[in-house]
């Protein structure tokens, strides 16, 4: 099999209805490689930002310092589900009719900061070495506990009444294992009503956002992919070598220098080709992960 694709970060504009697999399944055929790999899933009724790394850039996904992430998101107050999202069973359903905007608002504000979230009983997470959403699929109860995230910033902006259900439309700046689901639940949980997640579009993954990405359409006419070097200078701070320490770099040796941050620091030969990414110890920068080619 052809793996003439260059190395580097894909990224793609999920559409709703995939898995994130599914996407990387769809990469695999575009680019003529089995070598690629996701960095953070999307469910499938999500959309938007979603990184694919192709060929050597595989080996880079999992040292993407990606701690920051976007969403848009639209929140049905007055339902709650089995899935905390649309994709659930109903159930609890009581009316949120009366309730005032100014007090949804505060209810999300009220979760901005450092919170312990218990994240949502059908996430990825293993629990006894299977995925709790496939426990839950089975008929079992699943209970995770909670974990330190942090969310910056939330966003209210449209508040649509119809019925006895409020639609309450979001922006979330969040970490990284921060479950959108989750903040849905506990803002219905706190005013009494229930509520769960209509939709979720992410729009940014540390730097990339929607402006870098592409449909899967657009890749199957043109095959967009971030070469490594151009990822490397996006994500970490970056170090030019001169030629012997360059070789150096290139079979994994540790070099009498002081990297200016403690790391993981990218580091690139005096053409510009990124070679790997070192680290600060003591007085030698040692290697975290080589890239030459």
């Amino acid at each position: 099999m052809s793996t003439s694709t260059p190395p580097g970060l894909v990224v793609v504009d999920k559409p709703a209805g995939m898995t994130s697999h599914d996407v990387v399944a769809r990469l695999r055929r575009l680019a003529r490689t089995r070598k690629v790999g996701h960095a953070g899933t999307l469910d499938p009724m999500a959309t938007g930002v979603l990184l694919l790394g192709v060929n050597r850039a595989t080996r880079l996904l999992g040292h993407l310092m990606l701690t920051e992430k976007a969403y848009d998101a639209v929140v049905r107050l007055g339902v709650g589900t089995t899935t905390d999202d649309a994709e659930g069973e109903v159930v609890a359903e009581v009316s949120a009719a009366g309730l005032q905007e100014e007090r949804i608002r505060e209810a999300f504000a009220a979760l901005v900061g450092d919170i312990d979230q218990v994240p949502s009983s059908v996430s990825a997470i293993k629990v006894d070495g299977k995925r709790a959403y496939a426990r839950v699929r089975a008929g079992e109860s699943v209970e995770l506990e909670a974990r330190p995230v942090t969310v910056h910033a939330i966003e209210v902006g449209a508040v649509d009444r119809h019925g006895d259900v409020v639609d309450v439309e979001v922006s979330v700046r969040c970490s990284s294992g921060t479950y959108i689901r989750a903040l849905a639940r506990d803002v219905g949980a706190a005013l009494g009503v229930g509520g769960h997640l209509t939709a979720l579009r992410r729009t940014a993954v540390g730097p990339f956002t929607l402006e870098d990405s592409h449909t899967l359409e657009e890749l199957t006419e043109d095959l967009v992919v971030l070469p490594m070097a151009e990822v490397a200078r996006r994500i970490f701070p970056s170090c030019t070598l001169g030629d012997e320490d360059a070789a150096s770099v290139a079979v994994g040796r540790k070099l009498r220098l002081d990297l200016g941050a403690t790391g993981p620091v990218a580091v690139f030969d005096g053409a510009g080709e990124f070679l790997a990414l070192y680290e600060q110890r003591g007085e030698a920068a040692a290697p975290v992960a080589v890239f030459a080619s």
